[in-house]
């Protein structure tokens, strides 16, 4: 069984994700042995008062000692989430919570902005705060991949891969939201109804929607268009039957004007899309823009 097991997770990528407070030797162990080996640390902060703030019931002492306590139990592949743009933070407190976080044996980092509804102009306190972490973290050898999330070399998020590359993936468990063929269901949220619907056989949907197939070619341009990489047209006409330029033709012209996004070439001329260093803060406006 143990080599069955081995085998099963060798190649494969299982993540839990935990709170600093739950972490301990034990519960790891078990994490572990049942074949998990990818842990996301819920951080936020290793600053106590920004903690406070957050409603967050750990600190920042405790926030460092689960990530070296996972390490120690063998977790090689660690993230912690981050946020920034929290009411009253400077730049200073910012630039504080990333230096710390490069000290820990960490391979991912994910910066999440809290109070943005939208980085409207790039010299917003929170677009100063973001900029800096992009260009602090590549510094210490994490690339950005992705609009919120750095890593190491190789160690790059590959379930949340699947999403921002709008593949299909199976959601199990209480408000899980599964995606297939352009199908997009959850779960009942009430954990009594949904054992109950699950031990009868019964559907657990609660909801769902079906995305005709130029829906879910437009909504595969804007999630795509988060990565670093762009969105290379001759992908995009096999992931979705449809030329990007065509489909998307006044969006692209008009986000390309406003110097949201850039064109990728090759020798044989323009290949794809991608967002400039403004398109990476007005993310948002630029996936808007194709659905």
């Amino acid at each position: 069984m143990k080599n069955l097991k081995t085998k099963l997770f060798e190649h494969s990528e299982s993540t839990i994700e935990a709170n600093p407070e739950s972490v301990n030797w034990e519960k790891l162990r078990i994490f572990a042995e049942g074949g998990v080996n990818r842990l996301s640390i819920g951080v936020q902060s290793f600053n106590d008062v920004k903690l406070k703030k957050l409603g967050r019931i750990h600190d920042s002492l405790g926030a460092k000692e689960a990530v070296r306590l996972a390490q120690k139990t063998g977790f090689q592949n660690i993230n912690i989430d981050l946020m920034f743009g929290v009411r009253g933070e400077t730049l200073d407190d910012w630039k504080k919570d990333l230096e710390e976080a490069v000290t820990l044996p960490v391979r991912h980092v994910s910066c999440y902005c809290l109070d943005c509804v939208g980085m409207e102009a790039p010299e917003d306190d929170a677009a100063q705060m973001y900029e800096y972490a992009i260009d602090f973290l590549a510094g210490e050898g994490f690339a950005q991949y992705e609009i919120s999330n750095f890593a190491k070399k190789d160690f790059a998020c590959r379930h949340n891969l699947t999403y921002w590359n709008n593949d299909d993936y199976t959601g199990l468990g209480a408000s899980a939201v599964s995606y297939s063929g352009g199908s997009r269901e959850e779960n009942a949220a009430d954990i009594a109804d949904y054992i109950k619907k699950a031990g009868s056989g019964a559907s657990v949907a609660a909801s769902g929607e079906k995305l005709d197939k130029v829906a879910r070619a437009k909504e595969t341009a804007a999630i795509k268009i988060r990565m670093m990489e762009g969105i290379d047209f001759e992908w995009f006409k096999k992931k979705t039957g449809y030329d990007l330029p065509d489909i998307e033709k006044d969006a692209i012209q008009g986000l390309f004007e406003k110097g949201l996004i850039e064109y990728l070439e090759t020798k044989n001329g323009r290949s794809g899309i991608a967002l400039t260093r403004k398109g990476i803060l007005l993310c948002d406006v630029v996936s808007s823009a194709f659905m």
